[in-house]
């Protein structure tokens, strides 16, 4: 029986970790809010030792934080540390693209292009949270086609959902179409500009963000 007993509680911690990962990654439950274990137990129809354990691999991703004698939030980021994140991941997606151009081919521009479409079409039906998944699948496509797994493996540390989620609370502000002409710029600026110059172009395009 007590292997059984294992079993159940790890497949409802994975439950309620996958349900509150989801809701941060969707803006369902915003930074500093505050969760507490027994409305998540209520809620999800479990006792509150799963809720507790799936809490503790959150915090441990730095999903989320908690205060002692205050509770557990979900994490917030200041403006400073998004600048810093923004920079580090500018310098290494700029070395993928210098690594995409030196091996680019017709179909790694076509999928680039299709990343690019799916952005237009988000854009053009106004849907905020399509958008979002495209243009986290646009920067993913840029990665994937540099092959180079350790940075791939980086930057998706470093870009993480919860990184772009919060990201869009300081990029929301420019009309979803405005966001989309400066992708499109971005991706012509990839594409055309003189492989020598390219690494220095793509670090000058995230300094304006």
């Amino acid at each position: 029986m007590a292997p059984k007993t294992s079993r159940s509680r790890i497949s409802a911690t994975e439950r309620v970790e996958q349900h509150i990962r989801q809701c941060i990654y969707s803006g369902m439950l915003t930074p500093r809010e505050r969760l507490i274990e027994e409305d998540l137990a209520k809620q999800l129809n479990c006792s509150r030792g799963p809720v507790r354990e799936a809490l503790l691999r959150l915090e441990r991703d730095g999903l989320i934080v908690t205060v002692p004698r205050r509770g557990t939030f979900i994490r917030d980021i200041s403006t400073e540390s998004i600048e810093v994140i923004f920079s580090i991941r500018g310098k290494l997606e700029a070395l993928c693209v210098r690594y995409l151009r030196q091996e680019l081919t017709d179909q790694s521009e076509q999928t680039l292009r299709k990343a690019l479409k799916e952005m237009k079409s988000a854009a053009n039906a106004g849907d905020e949270e399509a958008f979002l998944q495209a243009d986290l699948e646009l920067h993913r496509t840029i990665w994937k086609l540099a092959n180079r797994d350790q940075l791939y493996r980086t930057l998706n540390t470093v870009m993480n959902p919860f990184i772009f989620m919060v990201a869009r609370a300081f990029s929301a502000r420019a009309p979803i179409k405005q966001r989309y002409r400066n992708h499109e710029a971005y991706v012509e600026t990839i594409l055309s500009t003189p492989i020598k110059d390219v690494e220095a172009a793509v670090e000058d395009y995230f300094r304006t963000l």
